[in-house]
């Protein structure tokens, strides 16, 4: 049976897309089929924007992912399979999944609970929260 992965990385991507929201991978930079700009990867990871005004000719399927996106304002051709993504996520709210690594059993034939999945870190900001406008009679201040 064909893995599932590619299938769930699309459909996170069209949601977190669909929502407005800005989706970031967290890739396997160890994969050696993993092309990406090696000087950003940190602890054999890399995270990376794939939103489409991040990213330019976006290709997924299923056997992998490729873009090309500017770092540090050089344009760079990046692509890897799909089985080194380790994560899809919203940048904005955390919301997304973690992939299983390959080779191992996504359910437990013994019945025992699931693992619980941490959320993925990142550094990428998250934009403040606009405060509730004041109730009440508008407020208009001249300044000159």
């Amino acid at each position: 049976m064909t893995s599932n992965q590619p299938y769930l990385l699309r459909a996170f991507f069209d949601w977190i897309v669909d929502n407005d929201l800005t989706p970031y991978i967290v890739v396997d930079a160890t994969n050696s089929l993993v092309d990406v700009p090696q000087e950003f990867v940190q602890d054999g990871q890399i995270v990376l924007n794939i939103s489409p005004s991040a990213c330019v000719n976006f290709y997924l399927d299923k056997d992998g992912l490729s873009f090309q996106a500017r770092f540090s304002g050089q344009p760079r051709s990046l692509s890897m399979p799909c089985e080194a993504v380790l994560a899809i996520y919203a940048r904005e709210n955390g919301a997304g999944t973690v992939f299983a690594p390959e080779g191992m059993p996504a359910d437990d034939s013994a019945g025992s609970e699931a693992p619980v999945l941490e959320e993925a870190k990142t550094d990428a900001e998250v934009p403040p929260q606009t405060p509730p406008k004041p109730r009440g009679k508008p407020n208009l201040k001249i300044i000159k």
